[in-house]
């Protein structure tokens, strides 16, 4: 029986790629390069400025010019959050059903404070979700554990009754390693980690309203 769950939010909650993918093809003219597709640009988004820099430019954190590009790319993407980025479909419906079994629920995201909480806000998940932490958050973002147990403290759940949905590699191992149940959507944007099945998560989902049939039959009281 699970007490909370918790969720990723691009990619998961949320298709972001549209924004993001528009923000690095600004950029990229800017620096005089031909645009990329958003679709060659989608599988990247979960990974954020590090994934897409890569995809767009071939160029890692240790590049001369990584830094001047991450700093253009994310003042780029601050003035466009929430421009095309919506809701994937059976997301609030999903939510609703969460609600009314009683289940807390939350936001565990590799996202900047600074870009998480406004668009929280503007995706009109703030009055609902209990918590929201971001890749700021806490010493270290996932993989490792340490945001998923800060937001089972924030929520006063216990990891092993919790659940942390992802749609990127590292998801599953941050959930893994914090002791919760994992469940890997394949209808995400899976990034470059492999094939789902081997991820390890304990359950794989295809559309937002499995995962509210699955909790239906194992939600129970605190």
């Amino acid at each position: 029986m699970f007490e909370a769950v918790l969720f990723d939010l691009d990619g998961t909650l949320a298709d972001t790629a549209p924004d993001l993918g528009e923000s690095v093809n600004i950029l990229l003219l800017e620096e005089g390069r031909l645009q990329i597709p958003l679709e060659t640009l989608r599988p990247f988004t979960s990974q954020g400025v590090r994934g897409l820099l890569k995809a767009a430019f071939s160029i890692d954190v240790a590049h001369s010019a990584y830094e001047r590009l991450s700093q253009r790319f994310l003042a780029i993407y601050a003035e466009r959050l929430c421009h095309a980025t919506r809701l994937f479909d059976e997301i609030p419906e999903l939510l609703d059903a969460l609600e009314q079994m009683s289940l807390t629920w939350g936001i565990v995201t590799n996202k900047r404070m600074r870009f998480t909480d406004p668009l929280v806000e503007l995706l009109q998940l703030t009055p609902r979700t209990t918590c929201v932490v971001s890749g700021d958050t806490t010493a270290e973002a996932k993989p490792s554990p340490l945001p998923i147990l800060h937001a089972c403290q924030l929520l006063n759940c216990r990891p092993e009754r919790t659940l942390y949905v992802g749609d990127d590699r590292r998801d599953i191992v941050a959930g893994n390693a914090a002791g919760c149940k994992t469940v890997a959507v394949s209808y995400g944007y899976l990034g470059d980690s492999g094939p789902l099945h081997t991820w390890g998560a304990d359950l794989i989902i295809d559309r937002p309203s499995e995962l509210a049939e699955y909790l239906a039959r194992h939600a129970g009281p605190k």
